[in-house]
């Protein structure tokens, strides 16, 4: 049985009636095609069943037109949004994304760049900046350009994020302002995350400046599972004098505390407040609404997405692009209860 032969370029181009640069410009370089011509291609790209020999094209060129992100975890919600867009704005510049988690182990966060890089990423995207300088070092020997983002790095780092710290003193200073004095927090894990650790110092820090008590705060740090807020809330709420404010370091604990506390007869926020961050759907949903601190994931990722073309392209860019967050007034706040 003879072969069939295999559909080329110039086969796209004579189907679209146009040339092979055009072609190549509407696979590399989508945005730089006005639509009509683009579709034409894409149709007989479609049509003839050509596939862009990528092998070829990265030995000539010494790319391979994909990108690689290493995210904590998959199941984070917070995430998600973020890296939709981050993807939608590569694909718009003919970038594939690859995606790998750590599992928050710098160890495997490692294994996970050598990977990606092995299979010719042209760049990286990475969350925080918890990793050991060796990681960081063997970025730099292999010139692979990489940012950082959901939070700001040190400034010699590219990183497109937001002061993590800041908005949730500002969150804080809210709080202390109905009248909470008594103010305990539900963090993330904070071992290799230092978005976690982050919004624990802010807490701390606003609670320091208003000249509360002792200045101390109390924390359980939980992973990122409704139920896991729901005991640590328990916990704190067996605590004499229990707090009157509960915070905690993303919506997902947030939502397990409000659970907990409408299992045990308790109001929310009559009897004690809770409060969230990052404003996922979820927050939104509960009722009572949650106050929580809103992270703007999708223009993150979308200049995540810019910055790091621009550095693969060997093009002037910012070295940190901060985004602004805002908090949410909802209904989970108030004051504490009369004593």
């Amino acid at each position: 049985m003879n072969e069939i032969a295999r559909p080329t370029l110039d086969d796209v181009a004579r189907a679209a009636g146009v040339s092979t640069a055009t072609v190549s410009r509407c696979l590399n370089s989508p945005n730089q095609v006005i639509e009509a011509t683009r579709q034409r291609v894409m149709e007989a790209v479609h049509s003839l069943g050509y596939t862009p020999d990528f092998g070829g094209r990265a030995l000539a060129s010494r790319r391979t037109n994909t990108v690689g992100a290493i995210i904590p975890t998959m199941e984070n919600a917070i995430f998600a949004r973020g890296l939709q867009s981050f993807q939608e704005a590569l694909t718009r510049s003919g970038k594939t994304l690859l995606v790998a988690s750590s599992g928050y182990d710098p160890a495997r966060e490692r294994e996970q760049m050598e990977a990606l890089i092995g299979r010719g990423a042209d760049g990286l995207l990475l969350i925080g900046s918890a990793r050991p300088d060796s990681s960081i070092e063997y970025l730099r020997r292999r010139g692979v350009p990489y940012i950082g983002a959901w939070n700001l790095g040190g400034p010699d780092e590219h990183f497109v994020g937001f002061d993590n710290a800041a908005a949730a003193s500002k969150l804080t200073e809210m709080v202390i302002a109905q009248g909470h004095r008594r103010i305990a927090m539900i963090g993330g894990i904070s071992h290799m995350n230092d978005r976690a650790a982050a919004r624990i110092l802010g807490v701390e820090q606003a609670i320091a400046a208003a000249g509360i008590g002792d200045g101390s705060l109390q924390v359980i740090e939980a992973p990122y599972a409704f139920q896991d807020g729901a005991d640590a809330f328990g916990s704190l709420m067996e605590t004499t004098p229990r707090p009157t404010a509960v915070m905690c370091g993303n919506d997902v604990l947030a939502v397990g505390a409000m659970k907990k506390a409408r299992e045990m007869g308790l109001r929310v926020p009559q009897d004690v407040s809770i409060t969230g961050f990052d404003d996922i759907d979820i927050s939104a949903v509960v009722e009572p609404g949650l106050t929580t601190v809103r992270v703007p994931h999708r223009r993150m990722g979308e200049a995540a997405a810019e910055m790091l073309l621009r550095l693969i392209n060997k093009e002037p860019v910012e070295r940190q692009v901060k985004i602004p967050t805002a908090i949410i007034e909802r209904g989970t706040l108030g004051p504490p209860p009369a004593e």
